[in-house]
Parts: structure tokens; sequence; C-alpha cells
């Protein structure tokens, strides 16, 4: 393959060889990466990969070596493919290419054409498309069957610092995938920012999903503003955010399946009241 053909084409759309040393260095591309890899492809996966916490696929990842995302580390691998995120260290990312290793970055995905598009293009760089439309064809059945309740209902996901997440969160999508309308929405917060309990309080959210699954991550001094008082006094739920929260991928449907399950019956419960 010449030089010039390799820039003009995406590398994950070429008919390549079938790698069989893939590297994974980020969360979410491990968790893909175990979904459609034939399991002899896939040499090493990120530290947090067994993290259950943090990682679906936490005991599948167990059988296999893990990296902390180091070159060096990495390297002697001898990878013919390495799949990280475009947020990955970019040192790591630039010295694999300077020692000639092919390095696939696939953005982050939160929104649904996102999501589809990172799937197809991991069963395209894994050598198997077919696995990645079954996967595909799965999931707009899983998503189809989900129970929503009636609109109306509102809820906010709340993390350390108080910060709330927005609709072009994954955190986001979930919601509305789910039915639920975002509290934290508007200009500047499509991303979401901090959220001053105060207004939270006085929006009267029919629910506030409070912290996360800190896996490996240990606690902080931030997360003590989802232990104060005023919260005690909101629709709050904690722990629902488990590791389907973590990537934009199938294991999430879940969490939009019990998300939606609990809106009916705060939907129930306010129609008896």
């Amino acid at each position: 393959m010449t030089a010039a053909l390799w820039v003009a084409v995406p590398a994950w759309a070429q008919p390549a060889d079938l790698p069989m040393r893939v590297v994974s260095m980020n969360l979410c591309t491990d968790q893909l990466a175990l979904a459609l890899a034939d399991p002899g492809q896939i040499v090493s996966l990120s530290h947090f990969a067994t993290d259950p916490g943090m990682s679906v696929h936490w005991k599948q990842a167990e059988d296999y070596p893990l990296n902390y995302g180091r070159a060096e580390e990495i390297s002697i691998l001898r990878p013919d493919l390495v799949l990280a995120d475009t947020w990955s260290n970019p040192d790591t990312i630039r010295m694999l290419k300077t020692l000639g290793i092919r390095v696939e970055q696939l953005p982050p995905s939160t929104s649904l054409p996102e999501i589809r598009d990172r799937i197809t293009k991991m069963g395209a760089l894994l050598g198997h498309p077919k696995r990645a439309a079954k996967m595909l064809a799965d999931f707009d059945a899983r998503l189809a069957a989900i129970k929503r309740p009636a609109k109306g209902l509102r809820a906010a996901v709340i993390g350390p610092s108080g910060y709330g997440y927005g609709p072009r969160t994954l955190e986001g999508q979930i919601l509305a995938l789910a039915g639920f309308d975002n509290v934290v929405s508007g200009p500047g917060l499509d991303f979401g920012g901090r959220l001053p309990l105060e207004d939270l309080v006085m929006d009267h959210p029919d629910l506030v999903i409070v912290g996360g699954s800190q896996g490996s991550m240990g606690t902080s001094r931030a997360q003590s503003v989802l232990d104060h008082p005023v919260l005690r006094d909101l629709p709050t739920q904690r722990g629902l955010r488990d590791a389907r929260w973590t990537c934009g991928a199938p294991a999430m449907l879940g969490a939009v399946a019990d998300l939606a399950a609990l809106g009916r019956k705060i939907e129930q419960s306010k129609v008896s009241q």
C-alpha cells in the first residue's frame, strides 16, 4: 500500500489484513474490542478494563495483560493495531506513530449516530464488519423494546462539585433515551456545568441521579457536595450510575431500560397521589 493511498483513505476503511496483535489503551475501546474481536486478536487492554466499577466486561478482561497507556510498554508488545481515543495521551500516540505502529483514534460517542458510527468503525478495524452489523441490529431492537414513561418527567444527573450533565453528554443521552427531560439544559449547558443546589431545588425535578460508580478512582473532596442536606429533600437516587453509564456502547441500553422503568414507577406514583 502506498503512502499516498494511506493518507487518502481512512485507515479503518482499508481492506487491510486482519490485525492479530491488537492493543487497546482506552476503556471504551476495550469494551467494543472485547465484544467484537476474536479472543486471540487482543494482546493487551487498558488498566481500567478489569475495574468492575467502570468496565462492564471486567471479568472477561481478566484474561488479558493490562497496560497503562505508555508508549514503551505498548511498543514491546509488537502490536499491529493500537486502539485509542481522541483524548488519549498525545505523547504516547506520537511516539507509537514515530515507531511505525498503526494507531487508530476513535472519537468519544454520546449521541446515537456517534455510537453507531463507532461500532461500525470498530468492526471494520478488527476485520469483523458482520459482527458489528449484528451488534447494531441487536442494539436497535433492544432500544425499540424499551417502554418509557409519558413525556413530562424531568431529571438531572449530578456529579462531584455539583456538576450537572447536559444533553450532549452520555449521561444526558441516557436520560433522553429513557424518556426524561434534562433539567441541565439551555444556553451554554450542552455539555453541562456546575449547577448550584439552590437552582436544582427551584427546578422541582422528578428525579435527581446523584454520584456514580468510582471504580478504582477513589473519592475526593469534590464529592462532599453530594452529601449536602438539601439533596435529602429532593427525589434522589444513588447507585444508578454503574459501569453501564461509562461508554457509548450496547451495555448502556441496560441503564436506559432501568431508568425508563424507574420513570414509569414515578409516573404511576404521581397519578395515584
